[in-house]
């Protein structure tokens, strides 16, 4: 089986050869890098022209100014038919072991696409402390809507024909394009499964893009109208475990001491039920927002958020 992997560059020196590794050193060699420029202005063409140089398998391409969606959309054109797609941002790791333990679950047809466990992290991998939740049944909009156990587009590998059959990203969209698309994938009938093994190391970064939580918002609306073709909309419940999300991600990211009561605030007003349906994780989401008025930050975000 090969692995086509497509990042999206932008301004990514400071992160990406740590990113560039973790992938080059997989267990499973059968694979291709596309590094997608989107107009970088610091040292990042240089770094993967200087990896390129000793691993002919990673290759830099150019899509100057045209964002994330587009980068991916493009670089996923490079994957031949029956490859499998894996994407990363240019800012995480993977371990070594991802893309076999992939290989082992697309082994089986039936499955279209895959996704492991994430990992939380600021400064090195080895301090996270916060782990994403890994359903056993396959992936469904009403999964999607509430926490989405995705996570991120570096903890996905679809098969070449799905991804092509899907139309891909929506350009449109600039946050929670991932969240669009994979409803997509789900309603028209694709089988997406994860698989318990850590296998991404996601970096909590204040300044990506992912840390803007109101424009997560505005594509979070575009998202919710592509599930509403399929039939779907968010219920109570649902509504409580995104907001649940929301708070866990604010605390992460130092987003401020009231935005994280806010969010959780919120949820419980939409159902408390299903705020504390996982227990531990609704328990430790109300300590932090309600510790991060008064406790020091990063004792409150290692503390609450696992």
């Amino acid at each position: 089986m090969k692995f086509t992997v497509v990042i999206p560059c932008y301004n990514a020196a400071a992160t990406l050869l740590d990113t560039l590794s973790s992938i080059t050193s997989q267990t499973h060699p059968a694979l291709q890098v596309i590094c997608v420029d989107d107009g970088s202005k610091d040292a990042t063409r240089a770094i993967v022209r200087a990896v390129s140089a000793q691993d002919a398998r990673v290759t830099l391409v150019r899509n100057r100014g045209k964002g994330p969606s587009d980068a991916r959309n493009h670089g996923a054109s490079f994957a031949s038919p029956g490859d499998v797609i894996a994407f990363c941002d240019a800012d995480d790791i993977w371990s070594r072991a991802k893309l076999a333990q992939l290989a082992v679950v697309l082994a089986d047809p039936s499955i279209d696409a895959a996704f492991g466990q994430v990992a939380f992290f600021k400064g090195a991998p080895a301090s996270a402390s916060s782990f994403s939740t890994v359903p056993t049944g396959p992936l469904t909009i009403p999964m999607l809507l509430g926490e989405n156990p995705v996570c991120t587009m570096s903890n996905i590998a679809v098969r070449q024909d799905v991804f092509a059959a899907s139309g891909g990203f929506d350009t449109r969209i600039v946050h929670n394009e991932d969240l669009e698309w994979l409803i997509r994938l789900v309603g028209a009938g694709a089988n997406i499964v994860g698989t318990p093994q850590r296998q991404t190391w996601y970096r909590a970064s204040t300044g990506g893009l992912s840390s803007d939580l109101s424009a997560m918002a505005e594509g979070r609306d575009m998202a919710l109208q592509t599930a509403a073709e399929f039939g779907y909309a968010p219920d109570r419940a649902a509504e409580a475990v995104h907001q649940r999300y929301l708070a866990r991600r604010a605390l992460r990211l130092d987003q401020g001491r009231i935005k994280p009561l806010r969010y959780t605030l919120r949820g419980l007003l939409f159902s408390p039920k299903a705020f504390f349906s996982t227990p531990r994780r609704g328990v430790l989401t109300l300590l932090g927002a309600c510790g991060a008025l008064t406790m020091p930050r990063r004792l409150s975000r290692r503390l609450f958020t696992r």
